[in-house]
């Protein structure tokens, strides 16, 4: 059997992401992709364009991971993560992100394909902890100084781990995080990367 017919027997003949049955191509999930199914989904050409930046991003699309980023297979696991991150700036994106549990080998690969594609963009916003770490979503940090939380009426203790947070695309002075169960925006100054 080769790699293709792997992957339409294992996604039922349907994008692995969205559901679609039209379009669909085999669609490597780096950075590291040996040409197997066990590297690489089922993709339909309008998720396929979207990830690999040759289509405009329809946050409206995307709700199909609602469904999809609890599957079991690692690739689609790991291409869920990465597109819920693209997509952080929405609410609805960072909820399921927080929810999103990946195993540590398969959140190491999806942080390395995130990173490698972050890497050649040189307009990309750095994020950097209180000592110069550099922070990826989907890190733990730890609160160094207690925080006054506008609006929340409640103070974060310095020592509390914020784990699973999201970057604040345009500031790289900013993260989003949970902290007794509110979503609050951090200042990475009060950080450091655990």
């Amino acid at each position: 059997m080769n790699v293709e017919q792997d992957l339409r027997e294992r996604a039922d003949n349907k994008c692995e992401l969205c559901g679609a049955t039209e379009g669909l191509a085999i669609l490597p999930v780096g950075p590291d992709s040996d040409g197997s199914a066990d590297k690489a989904i089922l993709a339909c050409a309008t998720c396929a364009g979207q990830i690999e930046g040759t289509a405009e991003l329809d946050a409206n699309h995307w709700h199909c991971l609602n469904e999809s980023a609890w599957s079991q297979v690692p690739p689609v696991q790991v291409t869920a993560w990465r597109m819920l991150n693209r997509l952080s700036s929405e609410t609805w994106a960072r909820d399921l992100l927080d929810m999103l549990y990946l195993e540590d080998e398969t959140l190491a690969w999806a942080k390395a394909g995130a990173d490698a594609a972050s890497a050649g963009d040189d307009d990309a916003v750095v994020h950097k902890d209180t000592y110069g770490a550099v922070l990826a979503a989907g890190d733990t940090v730890t609160l160094i100084k207690d925080l006054k939380v506008k609006g929340a009426n409640f103070t974060a203790k310095r020592g509390t781990a914020v784990r699973n947070i999201a970057l604040v695309p345009d500031n790289p002075e900013q993260i989003e995080g949970r902290v007794n169960d509110q979503r609050i925006v951090i200042l990475t100054e009060f950080v450091k990367k655990s």
